[in-house]
């Protein structure tokens, strides 16, 4: 009875979805041919359209986050557990003033309408998950970037979904990758808390009232100790804080 009534708003959350896709695509268009800036301001619109369409299936974000952490002259690597499609449009959201870019896996760079066209171009990049090869020269370059323009890269080291809430183990050659690209970066742990949920019935339908915590963990400085230490120890403090958001639930 309860997922037969969350179809109900379902219905008007997948066309009002759609619409935001298909209407900011060709703005996208139009505002890159002015400027990157343009083309920026168009893409946080449309994420702020996307977050608030939560509501139409009783959901929404909360964020728990303090930017003064942030230091201001590095670039940054955002290190987030995954669990879900709407993970990239809240991290886009909560940490906008940054414009941060991110790596995602090549089947998004083609074919859905305003989501590949920001990817290819809005400073993101696409990684193959079948070559590896292909994936690191991809992080290499992507690295390089970031690091040359002091900016914002985000990278799930996951590498999958958690469906359930329960992270997979890093996989961390690629943020290994990143790291070693840009060696003066700030990184940044962030928890995503109950996002799974949207997709708990694969979106069909997406559950109704889910109240979704994005949570920025305390910064880490490089001179923390060797990349490897500090992949653990970030990989440690977002474990123990989805251990304690999941015993408070």
């Amino acid at each position: 009875m309860y997922k037969l009534f969350s179809w109900i708003p379902n219905c008007v959350f997948w066309l009002v979805f759609g619409a935001i896709l298909v209407v900011f695509h060709p703005l996208q268009v139009l505002a890159i041919r002015i400027s990157q800036s343009a083309h920026t301001r168009v893409v946080n619109a449309m994420i702020w359209c996307l977050n608030h369409a939560l509501w139409i299936v009783g959901n929404h974000i909360t964020y728990h986050i303090d930017l003064d952490q942030l230091p201001t002259d590095t670039p940054y690597i955002l290190v987030s557990n995954h669990q879900s499609m709407f993970d990239i449009p809240g991290i886009g959201w909560a940490f906008r003033q940054y414009n941060p870019k991110f790596i995602a896996k090549k089947s998004l760079g083609k074919g859905i309408p305003s989501i590949s066209y920001n990817i290819n171009h809005g400073g993101s990049t696409t990684v193959p998950l079948d070559n590896a090869r292909l994936a690191v020269a991809a992080i290499e370059e992507f690295g390089k970037r970031m690091h040359t323009h002091r900016q914002m890269a985000v990278i799930f080291p996951e590498g999958a979904r958690a469906r359930d809430g329960v992270p997979y183990p890093f996989k961390t050659l690629g943020l290994a990758k990143l790291m070693r690209e840009m060696p003066t970066a700030t990184i940044i742990p962030v928890v995503l808390h109950r996002f799974w949920k949207f997709e708990q019935y694969r979106c069909k339908p997406v559950p109704f009232g889910t109240q979704m915590e994005l949570h920025m963990l305390t910064p880490v400085n490089r001179n923390q100790g060797s990349d490897k230490e500090i992949i653990a120890l970030v990989e440690q403090q977002m474990i123990a804080k989805l251990n304690e958001l999941n015993a408070t639930a």
